[in-house]
């Protein structure tokens, strides 16, 4: 985490912090950027999304040549998990017990949202979260899925990056979990941030070619993604940290469900 207030940033420091937020890798030790560039994390998400994915992609495929294909599954969920600290499976789950227990009220839901301990709802929603992903995963070929998984997690990213750019931040610095705000994004991180989510898809739709279903892999997560968008717009009217993580996971999960349309 950030220890400095200094407001220097230079171009290095942002996607060296993204790999400092959203994995748990050690890389503090050999630089730490300073606060400032934290608040542009969400821009160089996707790019973290590139090393969480080809991380579980590989633990997937290659697992799946010297173990039973249900195991190589559960290792590659499980490889990402520890990468990121569980990081999206924690605001998942505070997310559903938020938005579950609150009864409508906006404050409610964000103090459940802040504390620490799990409900049924955030438990309910983890286990049939990880029985879908694992189902979605198993039923497709390992190559498949591996290359399915580097296109899904930097594009799930991606869009769900897009609820710091329409929405504000439900909290405050001080109230934050990370205690940090994520600014909104230029132009120019608009497009970087596009590159970094679309050019894996662009690789994985070239790569299926006729085998591929593309067209719903383009537009349902985008669709899922809008409607989750409008829900959390009206139960909070802002974003938090869990729910971005939320939306990823369940963005990301409508991609393996649309790969696995017509797979028998």
């Amino acid at each position: 985490m950030p220890n400095s207030a200094s407001d220097d940033c230079s171009w290095f420091d942002r996607p060296w912090a993204a790999m400092l937020f959203f994995t748990r890798l050690p890389l503090w030790r050999l630089h730490q950027p300073p606060v400032s560039a934290y608040r542009s994390v969400v821009e160089w998400w996707p790019l973290a999304g590139w090393l969480t994915g080809g991380v579980m992609a590989a633990v997937l495929y290659l697992g799946s040549t010297v173990l039973p294909y249900a195991v190589a599954v559960v290792l590659a969920i499980v490889a990402r998990m520890l990468l990121t600290g569980a990081l999206h499976e924690d605001g998942l789950a505070d997310s559903c017990d938020g938005f579950g227990g609150g009864a409508g009220n906006r404050e409610r839901i964000l103090a459940i949202m802040k504390d620490s301990h799990i409900g049924t709802y955030g438990v309910l929603a983890l286990l049939l979260y990880v029985a879908l992903l694992f189902a979605c995963l198993h039923a497709l070929p390992p190559s498949r899925a591996a290359l399915a998984i580097l296109a899904a997690d930097p594009y799930a990213k991606m869009l769900s990056a897009q609820a710091v750019q329409l929405l504000p931040y439900a909290r405050d610095e001080q109230t934050a979990k990370s205690r940090v705000v994520y600014r909104k994004y230029s132009l120019w991180g608009g497009l970087l941030l596009a590159v970094q989510g679309l050019l894996p898809l662009a690789f994985y739709l070239w790569w299926m070619g006729d085998g591929g279903c593309w067209e719903p892999l383009v537009f349902v997560p985008a669709l899922v993604q809008y409607f989750l968008y409008l829900y959390v717009r009206r139960r909070l009217g802002g974003y938090t940290g869990d729910c971005c993580g939320a939306l990823f996971l369940l963005t990301e999960l409508s991609f393996y469900l649309c790969c696995c349309v017509g797979v028998r």
